[in-house]
Order: C-alpha cells, then sequence, then structure tokens
C-alpha cells in the first residue's frame, strides 16, 4: 500500500494526524505531489484547521492552476470562514471549466444562500439535481431555501398589510 492510500484509510477512520503524518512523507519526497496537497488540506479542513488548509489548495492551485479539487477545496475552505463572495468566485471557475460540476452548482447555491441571494441559491440547488437528482446536498439545500424563501414571502405579506 502506498502512503497516499494509507493516508487515505487514516482519514476513513478519523486519525487524521495519522494522514497528515503519511502527506508530510509524501511531500518530503515530492513537494509538488498535487494529490498529496490537495489531500493534507482536505485533513486540515477536517481538523477544523481552515487557514492553514488555504495553504495547501494554494500551493496546488500555484502548481497546476486548473485544477478542479484544488479550486472546489478552496471554495469550501473559503465558505467555511464566511468568506461567501471569495469561495464563488472558485466555483464560477470550477463552473467556466465543467458547468455540469454538481459539486460547485451546490456549493455556489450555499454562498448565495449565506448572502441572502436566496431565489438565485435555489436556482443553483435545481441546477445540481437536473444533473444528479440524488445528490444530498442539494435536496437538503433545495429544501431549505424553499423554506427560507416562504418566510420572506410571509414576512413581506406581514408587512405590506400593516
Amino acid at each position: 500500500m502506498d502512503l497516499l492510500e494509507e493516508a487515505y484509510n487514516f482519514c476513513e477512520t478519523g486519525e487524521y494526524e495519522k494522514a497528515l503524518e503519511c502527506y508530510d512523507k509524501v511531500l518530503q519526497k515530492d513537494p509538488h505531489n498535487i494529490r498529496a496537497l490537495i489531500d493534507k488540506g482536505v485533513t486540515l479542513q477536517n481538523l477544523d484547521q481552515v487557514k492553514e488548509s488555504l495553504l495547501y489548495y494554494d500551493h496546488a492551485l500555484g502548481l497546476a492552476p486548473k485544477n478542479i479539487d484544488a479550486m472546489l477545496n478552496k471554495g469550501s475552505a473559503l465558505h467555511t470562514l464566511k468568506r461567501y463572495a471569495e469561495a464563488i468566485r472558485y466555483y464560477d471557475e470550477v463552473l467556466k471549466l465543467d458547468k455540469k460540476n454538481t459539486m460547485a452548482l451546490a456549493y455556489k447555491g450555499l454562498s448565495l444562500a449565506e448572502l441572502g441571494e436566496v431565489e438565485e441559491a435555489l436556482e443553483y440547488f435545481k441546477g445540481a439535481l437536473e444533473l444528479d437528482k440524488y445528490y444530498d446536498l442539494a435536496n437538503i439545500s433545495i429544501e431549505k431555501a424553499k423554506e427560507i424563501l416562504k418566510s420572506y414571502k410571509k414576512l413581506s405579506t406581514q408587512a405590506r398589510l400593516d
């Protein structure tokens, strides 16, 4: 079993510190290993070391500027840091390269919803579901967005009546 596979297995069992050790060994031998850089970033995110994860995504993007995994994960990290507009820029870059990327569509919807753009978010969730009707994140998010829209409509109706 190679070190990347070993690291993956450690992540699957929640042994993130051991996974980080494997990624470090890989990166000592090959500091330009894109997969190790991205996966180490993801592992750091799982440990709530989100700001540090950005360094690894940036390094990966410096080596491979059009790497979709690095862009998606950087967007996710930025979203976690409540930097929604920046996250959306990365999702947009992914969608320029792959307009049918369900994850980018759903993640962009989440960031738009956080910015209060619920109706636009709903369109992105619908787009993700058109591509994959079983995509859990989009299914859950579309229901949440519909609930928010209903409450907005109730509030605006009440405001007009008052």
